[in-house]
């Protein structure tokens, strides 16, 4: 397979209309001191991961899996089910070398990096960094509403109680999050070549690529109905570029009129220094139902 070399900045926007794209342990959306809704990298990785163990049938490492007795793996049982019993003897430089080159198989840690604290510890720096996603939206508005179970409350003091279980669920009314991203094929450099492992391919870019535009709407439960892939945006560098790009986040706006407003990101991009540095910027989003004002210019545009 091709080699990929190039650096990559971008943003994911996922949009969530009378959804809980991701909760606290409350139940409630996260927000911040200041009141804006957020959701943390983990979110998006969650809907990446899931798009490619279940769509793509890709092996993926860090992710729950249950026992035949319905309890959750440790991490040494995930890596024996995967790759079978360790061969190096525990906490040497032999089976460090056998994780890594393991594990390094798998897309989510070649992608997302990981930390291995089991029989042995490894931390991998993954290629594909991804921020915390910030509601670009005008409002923060979260509501919350009463749901029965229809099963009677076990610890009822009184026997002959008739009442079921109550509970609740909360929702954000509208949200636009923007996360920021960076693809960095250097960051497995040397661990691939410890393991004589391939290192970041096309073939592995073009999954990222398709998790970041479908992992959100392809994961879909009843907290996360109404949760979906909105836009992608993709600024590739060229291959010997040093540039360094700011967080596009604090860049992209989401107005009154529910418009993703990019001019500040098409700027940006189109100064001097930044411009000569581009190889490409692509687009993506579905205009039967996404505005998007003041593209980059030279992107190319592709549906979601």
């Amino acid at each position: 397979m091709t080699t990929f070399n190039n650096r990559v900045y971008g943003a994911a926007i996922i949009k969530s209309i009378n959804s809980n794209y991701n909760a606290d342990f409350s139940g409630q959306p996260r927000k911040l001191p200041n009141g804006t809704v957020y959701a943390t990298d983990k979110a998006l990785k969650y809907s990446i991961r899931n798009f490619w163990k279940d769509a793509l049938a890709e092996k993926i490492f860090y992710f729950k899996s249950l026992s035949e007795e319905m309890s959750p793996r440790t991490l040494d049982e995930t890596y024996n089910l995967h790759f079978g019993d360790f061969k190096g003897k525990d906490k040497s430089p032999e089976l460090r070398l056998e994780v890594l080159g393991n594990i390094l198989k798998c897309l989510d840690v070649k992608l997302f990096g990981g930390t291995y604290a089991g029989k042995t510890n490894i931390s991998i720096h993954g290629t594909c960094q991804i921020t915390h996603g910030l509601n670009k939206f005008t409002e923060n508005v979260i509501y919350s509403e009463q749901i029965m179970s229809p099963f009677k409350n076990s610890n009822a003091d009184s026997k002959d109680s008739t009442m079921t279980t109550l509970g609740s669920q909360s929702r954000l009314q509208e949200g636009h999050y923007v996360h920021h991203f960076s693809v960095n094929p250097k960051n497995i450099e040397e661990d691939v070549t410890r393991v004589a492992r391939e290192g970041l391919t096309d073939n592995d870019i073009s999954k990222l690529k398709e998790g970041l535009r479908k992992g959100a709407t392809y994961y879909d439960s009843a907290a996360k109905a109404g949760t979906e892939n909105e836009l992608l945006l993709w600024v590739q560098l060229k291959a010997d570029s040093k540039l360094v790009l700011p967080s596009f986040v604090s860049l992209i706006e989401v107005n009154e009129a529910k418009e993703i407003d990019l001019s500040k990101v098409a700027s940006l991009l189109a100064e001097p220094h930044v411009k000569s540095e581009i190889e490409k910027i692509e687009i993506y989003y579905n205009k039967s139902n996404t505005k998007v004002l003041s593209e980059p210019a030279g992107a190319v545009f592709t549906e979601l």
